[in-house]
């Protein structure tokens, strides 16, 4: 138990040492790039830097996970504390446990952070800070199908659960039945909410004794039963930042719509399997490392682990990319991966088991 609290202390003292260090670097060369195009304000600066901040975070988790691990293991190594411990009789498999537990842990925690919006999508509020001002912008000229019906939405504000100049169109077997416009629809308890609409009907026939277009005026509409405003801005604006329940949520309406999914797949496997590569590189290079600096030069063997796991990380965020952009299946580029990875760890793991 005592080992464990040592190389679990140590570890999560590097992991937060060189996430702190790696995020300052992010967010100062993001300032210093972006400062001439920020508002002269002093609270959307602070906004945009917690935001940006945010989104490093969201970034640089995973990968400092695996580095400070690295940073760890030569600490040991360097102090003799290494030797000493397999000198007790300690195992490689029982030096790992830590940190694979903490890894684990932190990777989990990590994860629950995306269930607030204000982590999950950083990026997005913060360039629309450098954008427009505001950290939520309207999205405009929606147009999108539901239920038999399409949509259009001349402007969608998020934050507000609000549209501006509405237009449904209702189709009956390919043929178009009737229009529904009105300036302003608010959602609220599960529905659209529409106080004042015109209604335009079309017969049924076109003959010409029929009675024509009939024009209706109705009040307190309740139309479009569950489409959040902020899951159509981000499924129709092509945005990736989805919350955990957004992207569950999403999948689970769109799915019986016929609406590609792609892109919420990809969000959901980002933020649920993505990360849990940190920790099977942490038990890939862990039995890498030598037992003691006699074996092996220390700093040659920590530029090569530092190297090889930046260009690991690299591929991944590469295939993590194709992936959002619908380039290659999410399967392929996110969940496949981290597969590879997890039975490589499995197989080191097992090997060093049944020696110990």
């Amino acid at each position: 138990m005592l080992v464990f609290k040592y190389i679990s202390y140590h570890f999560l003292k590097y992991f937060f040492i060189i996430l702190t260090a790696l995020t300052l670097f992010a967010v100062s060369f993001e300032y210093t790039t972006t400062v001439g195009e920020l508002a002269s304000s002093a609270n959307l600066l602070v906004i945009f830097l917690v935001y940006k901040i945010f989104f490093a975070i969201d970034m640089l988790v995973p990968i400092s996970l695996v580095l400070a691990m690295i940073s760890t293991k030569v600490f040991l190594i360097r102090s003799n504390a290494l030797v000493s411990f397999y000198s007790l009789g300690y195992s490689k498999v029982q030096v790992l446990n830590p940190f694979v537990i903490v890894s684990v842990v932190v990777t989990l925690l990590y994860i629950s952070l995306h269930t607030s919006s204000s982590f999950a999508k950083a990026n997005e509020f913060a360039n629309n800070i450098k954008n427009n001002s505001e950290y939520l912008s309207p999205s405009r000229d929606l147009f999108f199908s539901y239920k038999n019906k399409f949509v259009y939405f001349s402007k969608l504000l998020p934050l507000q659960s609000s549209a501006e100049g509405i237009r449904i169109f209702s189709i009956d077997n390919g043929s178009l039945k009737e229009v529904i416009t009105a300036d302003f629809a608010v959602y609220k308890d599960g529905f659209w909410h529409i106080k004042y609409a015109d209604i335009i009907i079309k017969p049924n026939s076109l003959k010409y004794d029929s009675l024509g277009i009939t024009l209706k005026n109705n009040k307190n509409l309740k139309l479009l039963e569950g489409f959040r405003p902020k899951m159509l801005d981000q499924v129709y604006e092509g945005k990736a930042n989805f919350t955990i329940w957004d992207a569950v949520e999403a999948l689970l309406i769109l799915k019986e719509h016929n609406v590609d999914i792609q892109n919420i797949k990809s969000a959901l496997y980002k933020i649920l399997i993505y990360p849990f590569f940190a920790p099977c590189l942490v038990v890939i290079i862990f039995f890498f490392v030598p037992i003691s600096s006699r074996n092996l030069n220390i700093s040659l063997f920590s530029f090569g682990a530092i190297l090889s796991t930046l260009m690991i990380w690299g591929i991944m965020f590469m295939l993590l990319e194709f992936a959002k952009n619908k380039t290659i299946p999410a399967e392929i580029g996110i969940i496949l991966p981290v597969i590879i990875l997890f039975s490589i760890a499995l197989r080191q793991w097992q090997k060093y088991r049944l020696r110990s």
